[in-house]
């Protein structure tokens, strides 16, 4: 046990410690993805609605929003989160989780960023395609995006931009 613990307060670790360690940082980032698009969302780029459950919750006052703004709002606060909350994950794993190295800084970021993209564009690919195909709940349908993506990621971070 004491070893477990030990693996999980230093960068080197056994492959299942890592793949933890690798799920706890992607937690952290997906939060703060999260409050970073809602809080542009609702300051920023107004893209939220009075049925959303962070209005709800907080008691946001928001002015209306037609559909075809508050769509592209949402795209540009999903972009501005996706890059703040990548460079969050991008921090994590090269300070806790994977040793950094392998390529000079800009290219290690560069993958990082590239992988990172591709497997937003999958994970969302089929999310779409299991509400579209068997009308599967949003919730669940995200879930499968988040699991591609924790896959995708990992095994590429792993394997391609970081020494193992």
């Amino acid at each position: 046990m004491n070893d477990i613990l030990q693996q999980f307060m230093q960068r080197d670790a056994g492959p299942v410690v890592q793949f933890l360690k690798y799920a706890i940082a992607g937690g952290i980032a997906t939060m703060t993805h999260i409050f970073i698009f809602h809080a542009c969302a609702w300051k920023v780029f107004p893209a939220l609605q009075d049925d959303d459950h962070a209005v709800r919750l907080f008691k946001l006052h928001l002015p209306p929003q037609e559909d075809r703004i508050r769509a592209r709002n949402s795209m540009i606060d999903n972009t501005i989160a996706f890059m703040l909350s990548n460079f969050v994950a991008y921090l994590i794993n090269i300070h806790w989780v994977f040793e950094p190295g392998r390529h000079r800084f800009l290219v290690e970021i560069g993958l990082f960023y590239a992988v990172s993209g591709v497997s937003v564009v999958l994970g969302t690919a089929i999310m779409g395609y299991l509400i579209r195909r068997f009308g599967m709940l949003t919730t669940y349908a995200f879930l499968a995006n988040l699991v591609t993506a924790l896959l995708i990621n990992f095994a590429m971070r792993k394997f391609v931009i970081f020494r193992g």
